[in-house]
This record gives structure tokens, sequence and C-alpha cells, in this order.
């Protein structure tokens, strides 16, 4: 490691982010300057680690260098805040639910559990989708609306071909669902964004809400899905009615 002795003021000099990173001290000045030189991710992996930068200012080392940042790594491990916990609580009675990337679920509110179907084994909205028949049962546009739910996976996934977590939801759904490997075999690209979700529940009928999807800003690789009761469809009364029988029934 470089020596670094005493000093008047904090933190690392250049020459040591240098020996530190394996590169010259004259070509990790000219990247400071930011002079027009070839740079490889590796080698700004290598600065990072040696200035242990945090993802952000990773990211921000990136763009001075004239590259694509690449995507943050994975959410296992990551908790979920208590901000986002109480973001999602609060949405109640409506549906809200918050995944990552490769859409694993990371939480539910009870509106989403009730409303949806997931349960405790329920990891991966893809997963739900396509294996669990109590989900297929309340969803009665199911199969018109799977093709478009492919499409918006390979989109995603298609931002990081050789991301094993993408690779490893595909192979397992090959595995166990015909239905989605004859839509995977189509090559279909879509944009997932704003739609209407309808669902049948057997307590209360059908419901219809709008879905929106928001990125949550210092987890730009966490989505938080909103469901919103559609207007002047009675959706609301009917949700309020759905959960005060379960209260009824819970008291």
């Amino acid at each position: 490691m470089a020596a670094v002795g005493r000093r008047r003021t904090p933190g690392l000099r250049r020459e040591e982010v240098a020996v530190l990173a394996g590169v010259g001290v004259s070509w990790y000045t000219w990247l400071e300057q930011g002079r027009e030189i070839n740079v490889s991710a590796e080698v700004l992996d290598a600065i990072g680690r040696a200035l242990r930068l945090t993802e952000p200012e990773r990211a921000h080392l990136y763009l001075l260098a004239g590259l694509n940042p690449p995507r943050s790594g994975g959410t296992r491990g990551v908790a979920v805040t208590p901000e986002l916990r109480h973001l999602l609580d609060a949405w109640m009675p409506r549906p809200a639910m918050l995944r990552d990337r490769y859409w694993n679920l990371l939480a539910v509110n009870d509106a989403a559990r009730t409303v949806f179907g997931y349960g405790d084994t329920d990891h991966n909205c893809l997963i739900t989708f396509f294996t669990s028949a109590r989900y297929r049962d309340t969803h009665p546009h199911w199969a018109s609306v799977a093709p478009a739910v492919v499409a918006a996976f390979r989109a995603d996934a298609a931002h990081s071909p050789a991301d094993p977590e993408f690779r490893r939801v595909i192979d397992d759904l090959h595995a166990v669902s015909p239905d989605f490997a004859e839509l995977w075999a189509r090559h279909d690209v879509g944009v997932p964004g704003q739609a209407v979700k309808v669902v049948h529940h057997p307590e209360v009928g059908e419901l219809f809400f709008d879905m929106t999807t928001l990125a949550v800003v210092d987890r730009p690789d966490w989505y938080l899905e909103l469901y919103n009761p559609r207007p002047d469809t009675g959706n609301g009364d009917r949700l309020g009615r759905l959960f005060r029988l379960r209260l009824a029934v819970s008291a």
C-alpha cells in the first residue's frame, strides 16, 4: 500500500491514488484535468475502490470520463428503508408494492396482498404472473396482457444482457412455464409505463386500477408501483367495503 505518513489535510495524495489504482501518476493527473484520454471501466472501478467512492460518486466518475455509468449491484441484502415501508402503508387501502429491476418483490402493502393475492412465497412479479394459478384466476385479461408483460421484462433485461440475475429469472421460467417460453421466443420489446390493471376479486367483483411506476431517486434500480382506483367505477367504495369486511372478520 502507498505510504501515507503525517499530513496537514486528510485524504490520499494524487500519487497514492494512482498507486492504489495501478495507473501512472501522469495519466491520473490528466484524468483529473479532464483531458481526452482512453479510459476503461476496469480502471475507473479501480480508482473508485481506491477513493472508496459511493455508488453516486462512482457514477459521476464514469460521466466525467465520458462513459455510461454501470447499473448498481443487486438488491440482495439491502434493507428497505422505514420511509419506503411507511409510504406503502400510507397508500392503503390502495395496493402498492416495491420491486427491483429484476422484478423481485421487495415489499408489498396489505392491499396488494388482499387484492392481488400475493403471499409469503411470492418473491418475483414475473414468476408469480406465470406460475400462480391463484394470480391468473383473479386477472380476467391475463392472456391479452401477458405479451406486454414479457415485452416489458425483455426491455429491462436488455439494459444488462450479461447480468446473471436476469438470466436466472428467464431460465427458471423457461423450465416451468410453456406460456412464458412461447412469448419470450417472439423477441418483442415494450416500454413499461402507465397501465390499467383489472382484477376480479371473489368478494367484491371487478376492480379497475390505474398503475403508475415511479423510480426511487436514491435507489434507481428500485421501482414503486402505485395502484389508484379508476374514477367513476365505484372502485373506491368496493375497496373500502373489502377492508371493512376484513376488519370485521379479524375483530
